[in-house]
This record gives C-alpha cells, sequence and structure tokens, in this order.
C-alpha cells in the first residue's frame, strides 16, 4: 500500500489538472510520486471535474482549433479582463507554453473535439474536452498510474513543516489517523480556499455567506493557510476571485459548469427591486461573463434576475434548469418574485430605448445599442416584447480564489529568507500571480497545465 512506503522522491498535493500534469512530469523521469487528493475518488480532480476547455495560442490551425490565435492577440484578451493586473511576464511565458501543450495533453490521454452549438465564438481559441473536464480527469488518472504514481483518496494534508528554507515533512490524515512524509520535493496544486465559507466571509464581509460555490466542497485552502502562517510568500487580493454569475438555483457546492447562465448578453438583468445596474451588451461573453459575479454580489441579497422574451430563448446554451415561463411580464414578475410595476415600467423604458436591430448578431460585437438610456446595453439591444417571457435568478458563483503563493517562472514559492528550496506551486493556489481580478475562458486550464508541467519538472530535477 502507498502508505506504508515509508520514502517518496515528489509528493504532489491535490488531484486535479495541475497536480496531475505534475506528478505525470515528475514520473516521466523516474521519480517516485504520491499524489495526496483529500477528496474521496469518486470526487477526484477538483474543479478540473467542471471544465469544458482550454484556451491555446496556436500561429496557424491545431488539432481542433481553427484559424491562429497569436501571443498579441491572447495577452490583450487577458488584459481586457483583468484591467492590467497581471504579471506580464509570467502570462507572456503561460500563453507561450499553450502552444506546446495541446499535443502534450493528447498524448497523455486527452481528447478534443470541435466547439459546441453556443459556443462557436470559441472555435478558433479554445480547445473543447471531448467528455469534458471528468473524461480529462480520468485520462490523466490512467496515464498517471501507469507512469508508476500512487494516489491515496480521502488523505487532506493538514500540515507542511517548512524550517531552514525548506519542507522537511508532509502531514496528512489518512483512514483516521495521521500520518507523516519526508518527499525529497512537495509540489502544492490543492486551489484556493473558496470552499470555506468563514474565509470567504472574512474577505467579503457577510455578504459572502450568500455565494454558491460552483466547484469541488474539497478545495478549503487548509495548505494554504498553513503556508502563510508560516510565512510564505503570497500574491493576490483575497477578495478577488473567478465569480461568475449562475442560476440562483444551482446547489450549495459543486453545481459546476451546467449552473452557468449564457443569458445575459441577449437580455436585461435587474436587481430585487426591479432596476437595471449594468451593460448587459458590455462585451463578448466569453471575456465579459465572469464580471457578472461581483456585479450580482453588490447588489441587494447578492441576487440579480434575467429578464428575455421567446426570441432569445434559443440564443445561448441552457442552464440545466428551465426558464421560469409567463404570458405577461406582471405574471412573471410575480412569479419571480419582483415587484411587478417597476418591471414593467424597466423593460418599457428599455424597449423605448431600443433602435433599429436590423444589424443584430448574436455571435459578434454588432453595435445593436440603446439610446439615451442609463446604464446603456451597447450591444445586442433588440425589445422584450415577444411573449412568451422567460426569467432566471442570478446568484454568485465562486470557482475559485486568487489569494495564493507567489512564485517565479519556475513556480517555485519563497519566504522572506528567499526561494523554499524543495517546495513548488501550481494551478489555483498560485494563480492569483498571473490573475489579478477577472477571468479568461479556459485559462485556468492554461495556467494549471504550464505551471503543472513546470512544477514537476522542476521537483524531479530538485531530486536529481
Amino acid at each position: 500500500m502507498p502508505e506504508k512506503q515509508d520514502r517518496y522522491d515528489v509528493v504532489v498535493v491535490g488531484g486535479g489538472n495541475a497536480a496531475l500534469c505534475a506528478a505525470m512530469t515528475a514520473a516521466e523521469t523516474g521519480a517516485k510520486v504520491l499524489i495526496l487528493e483529500a477528496a474521496p475518488e469518486p470526487y477526484r480532480g477538483g474543479n478540473s471535474r467542471h471544465t469544458r476547455n482550454f484556451r491555446c495560442m496556436h500561429e496557424g490551425p491545431l488539432s481542433v482549433l481553427i484559424d491562429r490565435y497569436g501571443e498579441d492577440e491572447y495577452f490583450d484578451d487577458l488584459i481586457k479582463v483583468t484591467g492590467g493586473r497581471t504579471d506580464e511576464a509570467l502570462a507572456r511565458m503561460v500563453i507561450r507554453e499553450t502552444e506546446a501543450c495541446l499535443p502534450w495533453m493528447q498524448d497523455h490521454g486527452v481528447h478534443f473535439q470541435p466547439s459546441l452549438s453556443g459556443t462557436l465564438s470559441l472555435a478558433r481559441t479554445n480547445a473543447f474536452f471531448m467528455g469534458g473536464g471528468k473524461a480529462l480527469v480520468n485520462a490523466y488518472y490512467r496515464t498517471a498510474e501507469a507512469l508508476g504514481v500512487d494516489v491515496l483518496y480521502d488523505a487532506p494534508v493538514t500540515h507542511l513543516a517548512v524550517a531552514d528554507g525548506r519542507v522537511n515533512r508532509v502531514e496528512y490524515i489518512h483512514g483516521g489517523q495521521q500520518h507523516n512524509l519526508a518527499p525529497k520535493a512537495v509540489v502544492v496544486a490543492s486551489g484556493g480556499f473558496q470552499a470555506d465559507i468563514d474565509w470567504l466571509a472574512e474577505a467579503w464581509g457577510p455578504p459572502a455567506r450568500n455565494f454558491l460555490i460552483r466547484g469541488t466542497p474539497y478545495n478549503r485552502g487548509t495548505v494554504l493557510r498553513d503556508l502563510i502562517d508560516q510565512g510564505a510568500d503570497t500574491v493576490g487580493d483575497p477578495t478577488q476571485c473567478h465569480a461568475v454569475a449562475i442560476d440562483g438555483r444551482a446547489p450549495k457546492y459543486d453545481g459546476g459548469i451546467v449552473t452557468r447562465l449564457d443569458c445575459v448578453p441577449f437580455s436585461i438583468v435587474v436587481n430585487r427591486d426591479g432596476d437595471r445596474f449594468h451593460d448587459e451588451g458590455e462585451d463578448v461573453w466569453p471575456k465579459r461573463y465572469a464580471i457578472w459575479g461581483r456585479l450580482v454580489a453588490a447588489q441587494p441579497d447578492q441576487v440579480g434576475y434575467v429578464i428575455i422574451d421567446s426570441k432569445s430563448l434559443p440564443l445561448f446554451m441552457p442552464s440545466v434548469y428551465p426558464p421560469i415561463e409567463a404570458g405577461s411580464l406582471a405574471e412573471l414578475a410575480r412569479k419571480m418574485g419582483l415587484p411587478a410595476g417597476k418591471l414593467q415600467t424597466t423593460v418599457a423604458a428599455f424597449n423605448a430605448a431600443c433602435g433599429d436591430t436590423v444589424g443584430f448578431q448574436p455571435t459578434e460585437l454588432d453595435g445593436v445599442a440603446t439610446n439615451g438610456l442609463t446604464p446603456p446595453k451597447s450591444n445586442w439591444a433588440r425589445p422584450i416584447d415577444t411573449p412568451p417571457y422567460y426569467g432566471y435568478s442570478l446568484r454568485t458563483g465562486v470557482t475559485f480564489t486568487y489569494l495564493g503563493l507567489r512564485v517565479d517562472e519556475r513556480a517555485q514559492c519563497s519566504d522572506a529568507a528567499g526561494p523554499i528550496s524543495n517546495l513548488w506551486a501550481a494551478g489555483e493556489t498560485m494563480a492569483g500571480s498571473i490573475l489579478g481580478q477577472g477571468y479568461l475562458a479556459g485559462f485556468g486550464m492554461a495556467i494549471g497545465t504550464v505551471f503543472g508541467r513546470i512544477a514537476g519538472r522542476e521537483a524531479a530535477n530538485h531530486v536529481g
């Protein structure tokens, strides 16, 4: 049994995409590798289980990707969503490395497919996993185990003992007992702290208790907090995170990608008082959908409401939950708990501000905008006037947090005294090094894959 082995070259903390990339890369050098995954086996893989695609630079058609998507365009897309809050050197390194990562992923068992209906705008930029993130995770576990990687499930790490510039001991719980290991190298790839609601509330205040957690309930930031308490260098703002607007009926944890709502560009969004509060047509959805989590978080009760009519229903990939349907706006308001008179007034003002809709193009910025309305709707502005009417409630869905471990281009962690000689980090636990705010679809998998491979390589090189 793995727990009976006294010695491992590399211990990887975590069991998602970044952890697996690190483990496979280290194992391919001949290193003896152990993965400690906090989740039980059916829930292995962290947030990677819920992913769909990988954003990839390419100078020409590559696998399922069409045309080209160069470094500068990719970086410009990142700047748009982060507002410039990124480490340009690390960001560009990730972007450049993605081109080589895609064939590497295929070599390690991942299969890709062309963009699905509702995601055609990503056909040039994002490669979609056949079978989704769960298929990717399963493929990587099969490959890792074939390479001799040992895996312990239900094995949360509770402490990494750092002294004299290195990790001397890894403490974890398995089978109800405390265990200790003294590996030569450690890779931390155990995600952010978003599943610890108390920690979220420390950063955001009481409104965070109304947030939903899209991903795994096992990413509680235990190792992150442990290393912070020991003085590890950190990066990022604890209030920044990948937060999107999801269906308000989603479960508290682990609702995943199927609870996301892609209808905002074709809607108006109101708060509980029936007031619009932001430009729903600000930019193309894959680049801007992440802002809506924060926008909804700022509204009363941390809730918003999407209002569309029958013209818009076929234009987006639906949530797992059907919309609320009504024959009139007043009836829809009653069903959604909104003030009927105010909603009708808001919709009437919006409709009156809509102009010529001949140029409406649902897959690109079309300039079909409102006139004289505050806030405006800059694109896709068509009157909401064709019954039946439909509505969704929106809540803030947190995917992962951006407060994390600061790393260099070798994925190495440090503290005030300098580099921690045998500690590396990859994935969401260090993504704040690159993502200061906002999110770009498929970029989390890019960071995890690139830095997972780097961390695995560097850890194996340290072992020698």
